[in-house]
């Protein structure tokens, strides 16, 4: 079967399009390279377009001859989408509904969604059921929502099969630790965690010591990169027999951004600066995934249930590639 992966050269486009190669699959990469580097793809195909770009999408769909479409190209930070969140409804939303429409015309009706736990804002409870109210705080969360909508609504119109996967914190090196995570600029706390280890930043910042949790620190649930990808394969192969597919992707164990900055410092033996400092717009303060469902119709489970042994591979990720990845 061949694969689209729009954003494939990114951190979880490059372990699923690894993933995918492994197991038979012939995945091909759709990336503007904006935030996704080259030499993570691999030996797979690569096409260099964006996504706004209809008529690239629409040919690159019949050329390659693509039979499901994986969907990972996003704008994903949650402080800047509070700051510019017409990029996010552009990158987000628009883009998203070129994809659907280009598949529309080369008749590709299959889609695994890369979606968020950010679509649900400030949970009532937790852990986090899929039937839990999505109601948003951040425009990185309105916009990843309002493209799920538009795979509900074309899913509706019998013309596109889709999961969407509203993944918790995705982290870790996968691919035989080969692949790992490598933002620029880098937003998320165990690469930048690791950064300050390393001696590549003189600190790390807690946005927001005063939450309603135990040590006032933001609770979130971290998933390896590999558990995460294994779900794609399983929700594409259900694919074949339904029409619209909606899981929840964690381990379901909630860890404080204290926790994981002291687990950095177990894992490698480094101490380092850390600074308290204001909340950040747009943060909720306990994220955290009850991911049965996904267990129980997909047959999934995480072999990484430890933080330690997650934080492991991303240390050795980017102690072999201390400045990240060539390009």
């Amino acid at each position: 079967m061949r694969i689209l992966v729009s954003g494939g050269a990114g951190y979880i486009g490059s372990n699923i399009t690894a993933m995918l190669a492994a197991e038979g699959f012939e995945p091909v990469v759709f990336d503007n390279l904006s935030k996704g580097h080259r030499s993570a793809v691999g030996g797979a195909e690569f096409v260099r377009g964006d996504l706004a770009d209809y008529e690239l999408v629409a040919e690159t769909l019949k050329r390659y001859k693509i039979e499901a479409v994986m969907h990972f190209a996003a704008s994903i930070d949650v402080r800047e989408s509070v700051k510019e969140p017409l990029k996010y409804y552009r990158e987000n939303v628009s883009n998203t509904q070129t994809l659907l429409s280009a598949m529309e015309a080369a008749g590709v009706e299959r889609l695994v969604f890369s979606s968020t736990a950010a679509v649900y804002g400030v949970p009532e409870q937790v852990p986090i059921r899929e039937d839990s109210a999505t109601v948003p705080i951040n425009p990185y969360g309105e916009t990843k929502l309002a493209a799920e909508r538009l795979c509900h609504e074309h899913s509706r119109a019998g013309k596109l099969r889709y999961a969407t996967l509203r993944y918790f914190n995705a982290c870790g090196a996968g691919n035989n630790g080969a692949l790992g995570e490598d933002h620029r600029p880098e937003g998320h706390l165990i690469p930048l965690a690791i950064r300050a280890a390393m001696g590549k930043a003189s600190e790390v910042k807690i946005y927001g010591t005063d939450y309603p949790t135990e040590d006032g620190t933001c609770i979130r649930d971290y998933i390896h990169v590999e558990d995460l990808c294994r779900a794609h394969l399983l929700a594409l192969n259900k694919l074949e027999a339904s029409r619209e597919l909606v899981y929840n992707l964690g381990n379901g164990n909630g860890h404080s951004v204290r926790e994981v900055i002291e687990t950095v410092k177990k894992v490698s033996g480094k101490d380092f600066k850390v600074v308290d400092s204001e909340r950040r717009p747009g943060d909720s303060p306990v994220l955290t995934s009850d991911a049965t469902k996904a267990m129980n119709e997909l047959g999934w489970k995480t072999e990484f249930t430890e933080l330690e042994k997650i934080v492991e591979t991303a240390w050795k990720w980017h102690n072999e590639h201390p400045d990240g990845y060539p390009d």
